[in-house]
């Protein structure tokens, strides 16, 4: 559960930092805020790899709804469109990202880095 949510951590502090980017163009105060997200995110994402999440799976889904919030997000704050295809896009991503999930070889639902701790100390 702990790396599911520093994953969602660094999903908003990305986000956040790229919507900050928009602002800053008229408020250059802003790129304070793009430095903090992606920072953030950045190690907040390590944390989520020292804790045992696959970098190929933990990556697709940060990228994934990373992309989507920040389409949906552009499209509330700064009035920008969101067309069907654009909307079709984030689902194609979305799906991608599914898939990677279920092709990763943990079919028992189980997080690795949990199966792992319990191999150890039973050996």
């Amino acid at each position: 559960m702990r790396r599911w949510l520093l994953l969602a951590g660094a999903i908003v502090s990305e986000v956040s930092g790229s919507l900050s980017l928009e602002g800053a163009i008229h408020h250059p105060w802003l790129y304070a805020v793009v430095a903090a997200g992606y920072l953030l995110s950045f190690w907040l994402f390590g944390q989520v790899l020292r804790a045992g999440m696959p970098v190929g799976v933990g990556y697709a889904i940060w990228g994934a709804i990373g992309v989507a919030l920040t389409a949906v997000f552009s499209a509330v704050l700064f009035d920008e469109q969101l067309t069907m295809l654009t909307v079709i896009g984030m689902a194609v991503v979305i799906g991608g990202v599914v898939l990677i999930n279920l092709g990763g070889g943990h079919g028992n639902g189980a997080d690795p880095g949990e199966t792992d701790a319990v191999a150890r100390d039973a050996s």
